[in-house]
């Protein structure tokens, strides 16, 4: 009976079966397609972003985090960052972390098998989120931090600061048994980073003119390619974090493409009345802003709840933005936590909102059934929110202030007026 299934399913005779412990092929497939997008989010799409925004004389800077960010999580997450998170199969995991049963995936052969997808598979697109949130904290300190303080600093928050939150919330923890609803990393991923980036900005100070000297971005152009390589890439993201090729996967790349579009549209829109004109720079803010808050809704709710959640993330996303820069003259260079941070925690609370089976046309997937009340479940969301983002605090600041201690944090004021290209690197973005 056995071989007679394996048949029907290799001539596609049974596309939509998938059995326990068995692969299948089709949730497979999207999986390596989701893996590869994710990645392509942080190389080239997240550092063109960034690296647009800079000055020219911090252009290379930007992409060489990225870069040896991208190479040094991902051995260290093969090393030790995987089992933290999630352990290793077939034992019990904690409510803090994982067992250390799969450092430097001990326990992983060919033919694991994590649901209906190879465990090598699950881990390296894991793998991959483990890579773009440290990148996204780049944006906070860009400009001017020492490129041995970015890769320690980073090489340390990854090991107890992201694998640990990934496995309250994905790995067994105690969140997740708590019921919090991220189905894409709104705490994981977004909060944390953005948290992380908003204290190593206050640790570290303003750049160098910061308030009295133009920063402007170099080149736009740049940012607009990397924000269009953030959007595609983003659907691997939400969608393939369902782990499978079903309704679940399509309903998240549905509502991630609405809720990017109408942050898009509604950043646009308070810059046209706020100033004026619309910015192009406002636009692919708006469309990050909309993709950051519904990552964490984009497996629980439905089409008309992402609409909304993305048109409230562009506005308040940009009021966020003006209140950090404008007001309290805090230098997160890239806006990482007016963005990535209020529209994570936006996102979050949101999900506890719209995936509610009695808002009827909000409703998503079934995802939230048994929830007894929307209340119950937004005090849930409030408690991850809270957590993730008390944590994140105490132990990027404690890190920051080692790292600062036993390296230095940042380059001097000369290093900071010449750039970081040349001072670190020895190298120049432009020879024209």
């Amino acid at each position: 009976m056995k071989i007679i299934r394996y048949a029907l399913l290799t001539l596609g005779l049974l596309p939509g079966l998938a059995f326990a412990d068995e692969i299948n092929p089709a949730d497979t497939a999207w999986i390596l397609t989701a893996t590869a997008l994710v990645l392509f989010m942080t190389i080239p799409g997240l550092s063109m972003f960034y690296a647009g925004l800079v000055r020219s004389k911090n252009v290379l800077s930007v992409f060489m985090q990225c870069f040896a960010l991208t190479c040094l999580m991902s051995l260290l997450w093969f090393a030790f960052g995987y089992t933290i998170a999630f352990g290793s199969e077939g034992v019990e995991q904690g409510k803090w972390i994982g067992d250390f049963g799969n450092m430097f995936f001990a326990g992983m052969t060919m033919d694991s098998v994590s649901g209906t997808i190879p465990t090598p598979l699950f881990a390296v697109f894991q793998m991959t989120f483990a890579i773009i949130t440290p990148a996204l904290i780049v944006g906070g300190f860009a400009e001017r931090m020492r490129f041995s303080a970015m890769l320690t600093f980073c090489s340390l928050w990854l090991l107890v600061v992201y694998a640990p939150i990934c496995h309250w919330v994905w790995g067994g923890g105690w969140l997740g048994q708590m019921g919090l609803q991220d189905f894409a990393g709104g705490t994981v991923v977004h909060i944390t980073a953005a948290v992380a980036a908003l204290v190593a900005a206050l640790v570290m100070g303003n750049r160098k003119g910061y308030g009295t000297v133009a920063m402007p971005p170099h080149n736009l152009t740049m940012t607009v390619a990397g924000a269009g390589m953030l959007w595609v890439g983003w659907f691997g993201f939400n969608g393939g974090s369902a782990l499978a090729a079903n309704g679940a996967a399509a309903m998240a790349l549905l509502v991630t493409h609405l809720s990017a579009s109408a942050g898009a549209l509604s950043w646009m829109m308070m810059e046209w009345i706020k100033h004026g004109k619309p910015s192009v720079l406002g636009i692919v803010t708006g469309m990050v802003a909309g993709l950051g808050t519904i990552t964490p809704a984009s497996g629980s709710v439905g089409p008309a709840a992402a609409v909304v959640i993305g048109f409230s993330a562009g506005i308040i996303c940009y009021y966020a933005t003006n209140l950090l820069k404008q007001k309290l003259k805090i230098d997160d260079s890239l806006d990482v936590f007016p963005v990535h941070g209020v529209g994570g925690v936006l996102g979050t609370l949101l999900a506890g909102v719209f995936c509610a089976p009695s808002l009827g046309i909000f409703s998503g997937n079934g995802f939230s059934e048994g929830i007894s009340s929307i209340g119950g479940q937004l005090s849930v969301q409030a408690i991850g929110v809270a957590a993730t983002f008390t944590y994140t605090a105490v132990v990027s600041f404690i890190l920051l202030k080692i790292v600062d201690k036993v390296i230095g944090l940042r380059v001097d004021e000369d290093d900071e007026t010449v750039g970081l290209d040349l001072v670190l690197h020895d190298e120049r973005g432009y020879d024209l």
